[in-house]
Formats: C-alpha cells, structure tokens, sequence
C-alpha cells in the first residue's frame, strides 16, 4: 500500500493561493475536556482534487462527483517533460481510465484532449497544477468539461510503474469547487 498524499501544513501553495492555517479552539492543557483546532485553509491546498465547477461555470461540485472516478483500477505512468497527444494515446491505448502521472510534466490542450476524447475517469499529477500559466485555463476546461477528475499534489516518488487500486475521494462538501484528498494505491 503506498500512501501518495502530500501533507498539508508543510505542502508549498499555488502561488496566491491561501495558506493552510490551524488554531486550537479548545485544548485539554487548558482545561477543556477535549481537543478541537479551527482550520483555515483554501480548496486546492496540499493533495487535492478539481471539481468541474473550478474552472466551468454552471458545473457542478466535489459532492457531486461519481465515486466510482475516484477509485479503481489505475496506471501509474512514468513521464517527465511535456506530454504531447500522441505521447498520452500511448499511455491510454490500453484502454486506461485512471491515470497517474509519475514526474513532473506539462500537459498540452491537445493531450487533455485526447483524454477527454477516451473519456478518462480521472488524471493525477504530482504538480500543483496540470498546466502552466499559459495552458492552465484551457487544460482544465478540457478535462473538467468533459468531467474528468483532476489529483493534484501527488507524491509518486516511492511507486513503481503499474496497474494498482486507487482510493482518493473527496470529501462531500456541497458545492465546493475542489476537495483535500488522501490518496491511497494498493497493490493488485
């Protein structure tokens, strides 16, 4: 089993993007009954996943997003660079629904796509981001318009290419344009 999150307080953010903060509420040193810490933080903090309402107005939320995209079989890819069309045909042409990308790479509009083409369930970067500040709108208008699951944050370091079983739902917050993750491979 291999845990591929990113922890949270420490995980650098998307330039201009909130930072996670937390604060006890209550604290047993202090006499309280129990523990209790506020969290602050934005919805794209640390691992993370998209829901079609971040970049697609009229979409919908993480709560509305079909479980069975965030779990399953999966490939864990190993790609470093900018991934062309013809580059992600190849990695789908098995017939691939889930896709974890292992390195850091750039996404093209015409590699989204082709994933939007095949009707992938769901893709995973271990970037902040599958785009650059030129490509990132128009990337995740193609994935998320063709509701295809966005991870983000990953950490794949440890995971060696192949199928696995894969475990990252968001959690049900309604209407909310993004969820924190913890991501979780299983060997098959």
């Amino acid at each position: 089993m291999y845990d591929i999150g990113k922890e949270l307080f420490s995980t650098p953010v998307y330039p201009g993007d909130p930072v996670p903060g937390k604060t006890p509420y209550y604290e047993i040193e202090r006499g309280d009954a129990c523990n209790l810490t506020v969290l602050t933080m934005g919805s794209h903090n640390g691992t993370h996943l998209d829901a079609p309402k971040h970049f697609c107005a009229g979409k919908h939320g993480v709560d509305r997003i079909p479980l069975e995209k965030c779990m399953g079989t999966c490939k864990v890819a190993d790609f470093t660079g900018t991934i062309q069309a013809e580059d992600m045909e190849r990695m789908l042409a098995d017939g691939t629904k889930k896709l974890l990308l292992k390195g850091h790479i750039l996404l093209t509009p015409q590699a989204a796509c082709v994933c939007a083409g095949v009707e992938l369930d769901l893709i995973g970067v271990e970037d902040q981001t599958v785009g650059d500040q030129d490509t990132q709108k128009e990337i995740h208008q193609i994935l998320l318009g063709a509701e295809i699951v966005i991870v983000e944050g990953l950490v794949l370091g440890e995971v060696p290419k192949g199928e696995y079983f894969l475990a990252a739902q968001p959690m049900k917050m309604a209407d909310l344009d993004g969820s924190p993750v913890r991501p979780v491979l299983m060997e098959m």
